[in-house]
C-alpha cells in the first residue's frame, strides 16, 4: 500500500535587514512632559464629549436628539402615518455614526410609551418600556413604530427659512441644523442628564403652561418674579415636592441645589393596605421594592406582610399588605426616611451656547438664562426661529444684544407646598 504523502508547508521568513540598514531612533527613549501628553492626545476627546455628545444646547437637545428628530421630520414623520423604528434607525445613521443600539435608545427615551420627558417627542407604538421600571425593557427595533408627536412643528416650523445654521454631516453627503428653532424654552420643559469629562448637567423639568407664562411675563416685564409663576418643577413621574424656599433661590440664583421629591401613595379603605402610584424620578419599582425587602428580612421594619408590583396599562402601582393594626400614615414616614420613597434630585444646570459650555439657571447666568432667549422687548425679535427675519446677523440663537439677563427675586412670601403630577 503506497504511503500518504503530504505537503510540507514552509514558514514564513521574516525579512532581514542588510547590514548597512539602520532604524532611526530605534531603542531610545523620548521623555515628553504627562501635561503636554494629556493636552495632546486626551483634550480632544475631552472637548469632543463636552460639546458633541453630553451637553445641551440652547435648543434644549444633544446632538444625538438633534440628529433623530431632524431625520424623522425629513421622513415626513410630522404629518404622516407611524413607520418601524428600525427605519428611523436606518435613516439616522447618515446624521449619526454611531451605531443602531445607541440611536433606538435615543429614540425610546423621547417616546411617549416610556414616559421619561414631561413633553414627548415621539409618538411611539408598541412596548417602548418604562422609565420607573429597570426591568421593563424596550421591544426590538423591528417590533415598534413610531412618528412625531404634533408638538415637533414647534421644532421645526421655521426651519426651511434660513432661521438656524446647517453643517455638513460626517462624510458630506448632506447636512444638518446646528440647532432647530423651536418656539419655546424646551431646554426647561424636559430633565436632561448628561455626564462629559470633567463636567456634568442634571437639568429638571418644568410644568410647560407655567414656563410659557413666565416667558411671556418675561417679555413683558424683564424684573418679572420668576418664582410667581413658575415656583418648583414639574416631574414626569410626579411624586410630590417638598418645598424648601432656601433650596429653590439656590437653584434659580446659581443653577446648582438639590430638590427633594416623595412619593404619593393610596391607602385602600377597609383592606389594610397601601397603593404607591408615584415615585421619585431617581429611581425605580425594582430599587423600592428590593429596599423594603432588605429592611423586612433585617427585622427593622415589620409592618409589611406582603409586597406585589401591580404595574399594568393603567400605570405604576405598588401594592403593600400591612398587619392588622397598623397606622399607615407612621408606615409611609418610617419609609420615607429608609427607602428611596423619598429621594433628592441634584440639579447642575451646564449648557453649551455657541459651542462653549457654562452654568446656567433660569433666568440668568454669567452670558444670560435660558429663558432670557425667549423674554425680549417687544421690539426685538421674541424667537429662535425669527431672529434672521428681523434683521439679525446671528442665525445659531438671539442676539446677545437682545438678551436679557434676570436676577429673579424670590418672594419673601412663605413657601408654596402643592402637589406635582404629570397633566394628562
Amino acid at each position: 500500500m503506497a504511503k500518504r504523502t503530504t505537503k510540507k508547508t514552509t514558514k514564513p521568513v521574516r525579512p532581514k535587514l542588510g547590514d548597512g540598514v539602520e532604524i532611526l531612533n530605534a531603542g531610545s527613549v523620548l521623555e515628553d512632559p504627562i501635561t503636554s501628553t494629556l493636552e495632546t492626545n486626551y483634550m480632544p476627546y475631552a472637548m469632543s464629549v463636552i460639546v458633541s455628545r453630553a451637553l445641551p444646547e440652547i435648543d434644549g437637545f444633544k446632538p444625538a436628539h438633534r440628529k433623530l428628530l431632524y431625520t424623522m421630520y425629513g421622513m415626513g414623520l410630522l404629518k404622516g402615518a407611524r413607520t418601524k423604528s428600525a427605519n428611523i434607525v436606518g435613516s439616522t445613521m447618515h446624521l449619526n455614526p454611531h451605531g443602531d443600539a445607541a440611536i433606538y435608545d435615543t429614540m425610546v427615551r423621547m417616546g411617549r410609551g416610556n414616559e421619561s420627558l414631561l413633553v414627548p417627542f415621539v409618538d411611539s407604538k408598541g412596548n417602548f418600556g418604562k422609565a420607573y421600571s429597570r426591568d421593563m425593557s424596550c421591544a426590538a427595533a423591528r417590533y415598534t413604530e413610531a412618528k412625531l408627536e404634533g408638538v415637533c412643528e414647534e421644532l421645526f416650523r421655521d426651519i426651511d427659512k434660513e432661521t438656524v445654521d446647517f453643517v455638513p454631516n460626517y462624510d458630506g453627503t448632506t447636512t444638518e441644523p446646528t440647532l432647530l428653532p423651536v418656539t419655546f424654552p424646551t431646554i426647561l420643559a424636559n430633565n436632561t442628564l448628561g455626564i462629559a469629562v470633567g463636567m456634568a448637567c442634571n437639568i429638571c423639568s418644568f410644568n410647560l403652561a407655567e414656563l410659557c407664562a413666565t416667558t411671556v411675563a418675561l417679555m413683558k416685564d424683564p424684573k418679572h418674579d420668576i418664582s410667581t409663576t413658575m415656583p418648583a418643577p414639574d416631574f414626569v413621574g410626579g411624586g410630590q415636592i417638598l418645598y424648601d424656599e432656601a433650596q429653590m433661590r439656590e437653584v434659580y440664583e446659581n443653577g446648582r441645589g438639590s430638590i427633594k421629591v416623595r412619593a404619593r401613595y393610596n391607602v385602600v379603605p377597609g383592606e389594610n393596605m397601601l397603593e404607591i402610584t408615584q415615585i421619585p424620578p431617581t429611581t425605580t419599582v425594582e430599587a423600592i421594592m428590593d429596599k423594603i425587602a432588605e429592611l423586612v428580612k433585617a427585622g427593622k421594619i415589620k409592618e409589611i406582610s406582603d409586597m406585589r408590583d401591580e404595574t399594568d396599562l393603567n400605570g405604576l402601582k405598588l401594592t403593600l399588605d400591612l398587619k392588622r393594626g397598623v397606622d399607615p400614615e407612621k408606615l409611609m414616614a418610617k419609609l420615607y426616611k429608609t427607602t428611596p420613597l423619598e429621594d433628592s434630585f441634584s440639579c447642575n444646570f451646564n449648557v453649551l451656547v455657541s459651542g462653549q459650555p457654562g452654568s446656567w439657571v433660569c433666568g440668568r447666568s454669567c452670558r444670560s438664562g435660558p429663558l432670557s432667549g425667549w423674554s425680549v422687548s417687544a421690539a426685538a425679535p421674541t424667537t429662535i426661529s425669527t431672529a434672521r427675519k428681523s434683521g439679525s446677523t446671528c442665525s445659531r440663537a438671539l442676539p446677545p444684544s437682545c438678551w436679557i439677563s434676570i436676577r429673579p427675586s424670590i418672594s419673601s412670601a412663605p413657601p408654596r407646598r402643592r402637589p406635582r403630577w404629570c397633566p394628562t
